[in-house]
């Protein structure tokens, strides 16, 4: 039997625009299974519920009354729920902190606003940590965020909530946020394809800053084609961005529909961080990736050590810096959870000249990797260094090895923020115990639409559509 939540968004779609389902008969379907089943997995913080059908409701008279369904918006009644770093107007928003418990959001964020152009509906707000700082979903203001392949496992983070709800079926897609691996990470422990656009592609405004431009809104999705949909929504400029991606060469979906051709693509599993240990079963998830790349016509080579451990000391720089931009007030200061007061700690003790030394020293070091980097058309390595870990592996530790473990846990996905390069996470691996593993790809700045048609070509070698979690039939 084919449930509503086992359609792709792509389908989804176009069942409502062919009057095949009612917007407000998927609206039902899915807070039906949010209210059953959120409490295991962690995934919303803030459910809207009759927002949520008042907007289904709009877009069903929208299908009625359209002369030409073709001329609908791309994602009309497709449900998008939306990360809690980022506003809606009207909505609660709490940065994943006790410190914001009382704050409604007072403007719609750039993406939010392109997400409503097309036609999405909005069912919620999706768990993060704390201001988005750690790689895994647990805060004073919501549940875990717990992979719904194994409930005892964390979602990751910090796009956490956003990942369980679309491997739970809680939403058909989401809107995502990756500042250090944010979108990948969560992507690669809900067993998803998670995608971090090239630096400038999606706007960050206008209420949070393109500080650094390590951070990029982006999708997450059970689909390729999904997340390409999703990227042609939300990839236009916006005035007051700091940075501008290259222009795109055609639709993200076309990209996804036509096959990559024969590409030269670089390997490593050598971690930049000092110490940290490729487990191996993300060791077996990437040898599998490599040879599958090989068996499809693609010439796979070494990639050189382009950005090493030394930068890692000035990735964290910048990353605690990044902990004081929210404004905190000093009455509220004491509601901080002990990670993040070490990071601003750490962010508020650097002085100015050693925040541009930080900057001038990852100029240097791009501007050597990137005639290296530029040679292959897409750079293979595992997502993450371990499968899903527990609840509380992170968590339950003093803030200093909190922040050690997280760097051992995923010491692949930040430098492609540093880089501002797009940067794919594709779940072609489970391992013995069924839990998903997956395996990163990145490219060329600008170069999402080869990326996504190799990982397209991926898709449909090796499909992952049908591996649902048990959760998924409940």
């Amino acid at each position: 039997m084919t449930h509503t939540h086992d359609l792709s968004a792509i389908r989804l779609a176009a069942a409502i625009r062919a009057r095949e389902l009612s917007p407000v008969e998927v609206a039902d379907h899915y807070l039906d299974r949010i209210e059953r089943l959120n409490a295991q997995v962690g995934a919303y913080v803030t459910v809207t519920g009759e927002r949520f059908r008042e907007e289904a409701r709009t877009a069903e008279k929208q299908v009625t009354e359209a002369a030409d369904p073709a001329e609908l918006p791309p994602l009309l009644g497709v449900p998008v729920p939306i990360k809690d770093l980022n506003m809606v107007n009207g909505v609660p928003m709490t940065f994943g902190s006790a410190i914001f418990h009382d704050l409604t959001g007072f403007a719609d964020d750039n993406v939010v606003v392109l997400l409503r152009q097309a036609g999405s509906v909005l069912p919620g707000k999706t768990t993060t940590p704390e201001f988005g700082l750690p790689c895994y979903t647990e805060s004073a203001v919501a549940p875990a965020a717990r992979t719904p392949w194994d409930l005892s496992r964390s979602a990751g983070g910090s796009s956490g909530g956003a990942a369980a709800a679309v491997a739970a079926g809680l939403a058909p897609v989401a809107q995502g946020s990756d500042g250090g691996g944010s979108i990948r990470i969560p992507s690669s422990a809900c067993g998803l394809f998670g995608l971090k656009p090239t630096r400038g592609r999606v706007s960050q405004g206008p209420v949070v800053p393109d500080l650094f431009g390590l951070s990029t809104n982006g999708p997450i999705a059970r689909t390729v084609r999904d997340a390409a949909l999703l990227l042609d929504v939300m990839a236009r400029p916006m005035p007051g961005d700091l940075y501008r991606a290259p222009e795109a060469d055609g639709s993200f979906l076309a990209h996804a529909e036509r096959p990559p051709g024969r590409l030269r693509i670089a390997r490593s599993r050598e971690p930049a961080v000092p110490g940290a240990e490729v487990h191996p079963d993300c060791v077996a998830a990437y040898e599998d990736a490599s040879v599958l790349l090989e068996e499809l016509g693609h010439d796979v080579v070494e990639l050189p050590q382009v950005l090493g451990p030394e930068l890692v000391p000035i990735f964290e720089t910048l990353w605690g810096v990044m902990a004081t931009v929210t404004p905190v007030d000093p009455a509220r200061e004491h509601l901080l959870q002990p990670l993040t007061r070490w990071l601003r700690e750490r962010g508020h003790a650097t002085s100015a000249p050693e925040l541009f030394g930080a900057h001038a020293t990852l100029q240097a070091a791009l501007r050597a990797a990137f005639p290296v980097m530029n040679e292959f058309d897409a750079i293979l390595h595992p997502t993450l260094a371990r499968p899903p870990v527990p609840v509380g592996h992170f968590h339950g530790q003093e803030p200093a090895e909190n922040f050690e473990r997280q760097k051992h846990f995923t010491p692949f996905c930040a430098p492609y923020n540093v880089s501002g390069q797009p940067a794919v996470t594709v779940p072609l691996h489970w391992n013995a115990d069924g839990l998903p593993i997956g395996v990163m790809l990145a490219g060329r700045l600008g170069g999402e639409g080869t990326l996504l048609s190799l990982a397209a070509q991926l898709e449909e070698a090796r499909p992952w559509i049908d591996r649902k979690p048990p959760i998924w039939n409940e």
